[in-house]
C-alpha cells in the first residue's frame, strides 16, 4: 500500500516529479496566504471598502485563506513525509473510520465547505452588482451592511452543513488521504464500490452548478444592460439623458469584475465537478483527479490578481500597504483616501 500511495499519480512517479510537486504546493500555499491576507488588509484597512461588496470580498478571502492555512499544508506534510521516510504514515493508509483521529476528518470538510462558501459568495456578489446596475435607485435601501452580514453568516453555515452531510446522513462515507489527488477526499468506508450512499456526493455538483448557472445568467443580464447603457450614452446627447436613471461608472466596472470572478471560478470548478460525477459512477480517473483538485485549489490565489488588474482603487491601496510594510511604517489611510478621491473624480469624467 505505501508503494502504491507513493507512486499512484503520474505527477509523482519519479523523485524529480515528487520534488516539483512539493515545490508547486509550497509556492501555491504562500501565494494563497499572501494574496488573501493582502485582500483582507485592504478591505478592513480602507474606509472605501467598508461596504456590502467589500464584506463579501472579505468573506471570499477568508474562505480562500482557510484553504492555504489548513488544506494545502496537510498535502505538503504528507508528500514530504513520503519522500523522507520512504513509507506512508499510518493515517495516510487508513480512512477516518479506521483511525481514532484522522487529519482528513477536519481538512476534507474544510476544503469542501470553503469551496461552497466561495460559490455562494460569488453568487451574492453577482446579486449585489445586478441590483446596482439594474435598479440603481434601490441599491442603498436593498443592499445594506446588516443584510449582507446575515447572508454571509447563512452562506457559511449552509455551506459547512452541506460539506459535512455525507458523514452526517450515512455511515458509509469516510475521509481519506487520496493517493491520486494528493489531498483529503471523501471515500467509501468499509463498503465495496458501488454503493447507493456514494450518490449523496452528487449534492455537491448539483448545488454548485445550480448556483453557478444562476450566477452566469445574472451576469449576462447585467453585462447586457451595461452594453445597452453604453450604446445609449454614445447616441444620445447629455441633455436628453439627464432624466434617465443609470448606474455609476464604479458600479459598471465592479459588475464586470464580478463577471470575471465568475468566469475564473467556473473554469476552475468544472474539472472537479466532472471528476465527482465520474467517481460516483465508478470511474477512478487517478491522474485527472490530481489536476482537477489542484486547479480548483489554485483559484484560491486568483481573486486578488483579478482585483489588482480590474480595480484601480484596490491596486493603489494594496501597493501602499506593501510599500509601508517594507518601510516598517503603518499605512497612512489619508494617502489611500486621497488617491481614491482622485480616482473617483477621474471615473466620473469618463464614459462607460
Amino acid at each position: 500500500m505505501p508503494d502504491e500511495l507513493a507512486n499512484c499519480s503520474v505527477c509523482c512517479c519519479t523523485t524529480t516529479n515528487k520534488i516539483l510537486t512539493v515545490v508547486f504546493m509550497v509556492l501555491l500555499m504562500l501565494a494563497i496566504l499572501f494574496g488573501n491576507a493582502l485582500t483582507l488588509a485592504v478591505v478592513f484597512g480602507t474606509k472605501h471598502f467598508h461596504t456590502p461588496q467589500g464584506y463579501l470580498k472579505a468573506s471570499l478571502a477568508v474562505a480562500d485563506l482557510a484553504v492555504g492555512i489548513f488544506v494545502v499544508p496537510v498535502s505538503v506534510y504528507a508528500e514530504i513525509s513520503l519522500m523522507i521516510q520512504k513509507s506512508a504514515p499510518e493515517w495516510m493508509v487508513r480512512n477516518s473510520q479506521k483511525a481514532t483521529f484522522h487529519p482528513c476528518s477536519l481538512i476534507g470538510p474544510v476544503f469542501a465547505g470553503c469551496t461552497l462558501v466561495s460559490i455562494t459568495t460569488i453568487f451574492l456578489l453577482t446579486i449585489e452588482r445586478s441590483i446596482a446596475v439594474l435598479k440603481p435607485l434601490h441599491k442603498e435601501s436593498v443592499i445594506t451592511k446588516k443584510r449582507t452580514c446575515i447572508l454571509i453568516a447563512i452562506s457559511w453555515i449552509g455551506s459547512f452543513f452541506l460539506a459535512t452531510s455525507p458523514m452526517v446522513f450515512t455511515n458509509k462515507i469516510a475521509l481519506e488521504y487520496n493517493p491520486c489527488s494528493r489531498m483529503c477526499n471523501y471515500a467509501l468506508g468499509s463498503t465495496d464500490f458501488p454503493s447507493q450512499a456514494w450518490n449523496i456526493l452528487l449534492l455537491f455538483p448539483a448545488f454548485d452548478f445550480t448556483l453557478l448557472g444562476s450566477t452566469v445568467v445574472i451576469n449576462i443580464i447585467s453585462l447586457t444592460t451595461i452594453r445597452q447603457h453604453s450604446k445609449r450614452r454614445q447616441h444620445l446627447a447629455e441633455t436628453e439623458t439627464q432624466g434617465v436613471t443609470k448606474p455609476t461608472f464604479s458600479d459598471i466596472k465592479a459588475a464586470r469584475t464580478i463577471g470575471t470572478l465568475t468566469l475564473a471560478f467556473t473554469a476552475s470548478f468544472t474539472p472537479i465537478a466532472v471528476f465527482v460525477v465520474g467517481n460516483v459512477f465508478g470511474n477512478e480517473w487517478c491522474e485527472f483527479s490530481f489536476f482537477a483538485f489542484w486547479i480548483l485549489t489554485t483559484n484560491s490565489c486568483c481573486n486578488v490578481i483579478i482585483y489588482g488588474v480590474r480595480d484601480q482603487k484596490f491596486r493603489n491601496c494594496a501597493y501602499q500597504l506593501i510599500v509601508c510594510a517594507k518601510l516598517n511604517n503603518a499605512p497612512k489611510p489619508t494617502e489611500c483616501e486621497n488617491t481614491e478621491r482622485t480616482n473617483t473624480i477621474r471615473e466620473h469624467a469618463r464614459k462607460p
